[in-house]
């Protein structure tokens, strides 16, 4: 038996996290609505692939239209009255963003302002909403905790997702809408992201290409396997935020408020450096990798670190995936999938 009764609005659906997500709640029995545009950021047949997945329920409602389509977003919430809302749709990708800047603003800010006006418009009982690790930009204080102040993006991505938070925060004050924001911290695992390192290197060392190792392989990341993200935001969906009653305006916490609004990390807690990763990789694989090493990349950060003392404190979330066992099960989608 679900714990929701009323429909949850997934967007971004077609998308790698909102895919997983969808397919543990629909096999949990939970009504779910699931609405994404499938542009071609990264191969369309991928995103296809994993709606077809989530077709095969008969609780399962797709929606294919764009956020920034005011009309289409208030349709559907007024069609399917969403009693909680996750949004994952998001235009992804830091590299991307400094060549197509106003693919970001059109999705992530334009889009995130349609989200908020249909949860407060019909009565949204939780808004759960996908911000990033990378908004922690030019911070090197380790590892990242929410309470620190994060006013140095080094993307356009990294800033619409703390605009993102900071509208979130708007909408929680002025209408009580319960908010809460999760940063993701480099997410991988079967149906993964074909930009992402994990896909990239796979398909460039099975193909006997070099991979392109950035910053030297000097970069470290708190890589994160979908199951255990899918567990934190299933627990953090079923508990809307409390105002914190010790915040205070002379010393304000950035990662809770006044208002119904929480701030939290999702990660692994142990990040791994980049060159340990490939050699996992490689292990997996039964391949040596060519690699070519490469300067750090604009926009990127040399290293990511979550701090998930709230979240393990609040919803009993903990990461159970080594790394070796998610790339290994990454490697075995992979050959499956792609038929190698």
């Amino acid at each position: 038996m679900s714990h929701f009764q009323r429909n949850i609005l997934i967007t971004g659906v077609a998308g790698f996290i909102g895919y997983h997500l969808a397919l543990r709640l629909l096999k949990e029995g939970a009504p779910v609505v699931g609405i994404d545009v499938v542009n071609d950021y990264y191969d369309v047949n991928l995103k296809w692939d994993r709606l077809s997945q989530l077709k095969t329920f008969g609780h399962f409602e797709f929606r294919r239209l764009d956020l920034k389509d005011r009309n289409d977003v208030d349709a559907v919430f007024r069609e399917h009255a969403p009693e909680t809302v996750v949004h994952l749709a998001a235009q992804a990708g830091v590299r991307y963003s400094l060549t197509n800047p106003h693919a970001y603003v059109d999705s992530n800010l334009v889009g995130f302002t349609n989200i908020l006006e249909g949860c407060r418009h019909h009565q949204v009982k939780h808004l759960v909403f996908a911000s990033s690790s990378s908004v922690y930009g030019a911070n090197t204080a380790m590892p990242f905790s929410v309470h620190q102040n994060v006013d140095h993006p080094v993307s356009l991505y990294a800033a619409t997702k703390k605009a993102n938070e900071l509208m979130a925060h708007t909408y929680a004050h002025l209408y009580g809408l319960p908010c809460t924001g999760l940063r993701f911290f480099t997410v991988y695992g079967p149906w993964g992201r074909p930009d992402m390192a994990l896909f990239l290197f796979t398909n460039a060392i099975l193909a006997g290409r070099p991979i392109q190792v950035f910053n030297h392989g000097r970069m470290r990341r708190d890589f994160t396997y979908i199951d255990d993200i899918v567990e934190g935001v299933s627990r953090v969906m079923k508990r809307a935020p409390q105002p914190n009653p010790d915040w205070s305006g002379n010393r304000p916490d950035p990662g809770s408020s006044y208002a119904p609004y929480r701030i939290y990390n999702i990660g692994n807690n142990q990040p791994v450096e980049l060159l340990h990763f490939i050699s996992t990789l490689e292990e997996c694989l039964g391949m040596e990798a060519v690699k070519e090493f490469l300067p750090m990349q604009p926009g990127d950060v040399p290293a990511t670190y979550a701090d998930i003392s709230d979240l393990s404190l609040d919803f009993g979330f903990s990461p159970k995936t080594p790394v070796k066992e998610g790339i290994a099960r990454f490697v075995q989608w992979y050959r499956e999938y792609y038929r190698i």
